[in-house]
């Protein structure tokens, strides 16, 4: 049988009873952690207190760290303010992005990009793109985890920093699953992880942080399946530092059970050389 019982951590939450019957039938043990639930838009307190600043003029450069969180924080600022009025604030001020995805974005909403960071566009590429700037109140866009090492090393250069986070969707109000999650998959207790939407991502890495357990986790999932559903989820993927193995050739829960099935065995042996 395809996953000959490997032991796979699913993050679905809507149909999480469906994805662990799914895993099931293709011979896996599934452990299935819903990691999210809908969040009202007005659960963005941050976001439009950001907004009012921006509109306000109380900003001079804003950084923007990934193509995600980019799109989210237009749609979250779209339900109470005109569509185009975040855009036109920002054609005002000096913008910075990180990588290609977020400059994608901004490109859709036809912003000017001014500053962009060369591969491998980390934060330190960021920062270092940014030497000389003369802007001193900057904005950062964050989704899901904060980069304390880049506000700090703006801030030490004199900057005012504001973080701008934005959420569309909750933590769960059981956390006991995905905190058992992170415990099993930072302890070696799992072989596949299995990301149907992009915002598990942010969601399991909160809580590995409030673990403690944020770098071992990190490090056991690199020599684990790591399967994605599709470019967005990928996307998010990359921005946390992981490399997704398996992309069924649909983006259906049914087609991703049963491609990393067929998959998983050979890749996880291949992968736990690698770091043997």
């Amino acid at each position: 049988m395809p996953f000959d019982g490997l032991r796979v951590v699913s993050f679905e939450s809507r149909r999480a009873t469906e994805m662990g019957e799914l895993i099931r039938r293709q011979a896996g043990v599934p452990f299935v952690a819903p990691s999210m639930r809908e969040s009202p838009i007005e659960n963005n307190p941050e976001a439009f207190q950001f907004a009012e600043r921006l509109f306000r003029g109380e900003f001079d450069l804003m950084i923007f760290l990934t193509g995600v969180g980019t799109r989210a924080l237009n749609k979250v600022l779209a339900s109470r303010y005109p569509e185009e009025q975040f855009a036109e604030a920002l054609r005002k001020i000096t913008i910075a992005a990180r990588g290609p995805k977020p400059l994608a974005a901004l490109r859709e909403l036809k912003v000017p990009v001014t500053v962009t960071a060369p591969e491998p566009n980390t934060w330190r590429e960021l920062l270092f793109a940014l030497d000389g700037r003369t802007e001193s109140r900057i904005a950062v866009q964050e989704y899901g985890k904060s980069n304390a090492e880049l506000l700090d090393a703006l801030r030490a250069r004199g900057a005012e920093v504001t973080a701008v986070r934005v959420y569309q969707w909750d933590l769960p109000e059981d956390l006991a699953p995905l905190r058992e999650a992170v415990h099993r998959i930072a302890e070696g207790q799992a072989d596949v992880a299995m990301f149907t939407t992009s915002i598990q991502i942010p969601h399991l890495f909160r809580i590995s942080t409030g673990e403690g357990l944020t770098e071992p986790m990190l490090a056991a999932l690199r020599q684990m399946v790591i399967a994605s559903i599709g470019p967005t989820t990928t996307e998010t993927l990359e921005e946390f530092g992981l490399q997704p193995d398996i992309t069924p050739s649909h983006p259906k829960m049914g087609f991703l059970v049963k491609e990393t099935a067929e998959q998983a065995a050979s890749i996880l042996e291949r992968k736990r050389a690698m770091h043997a």
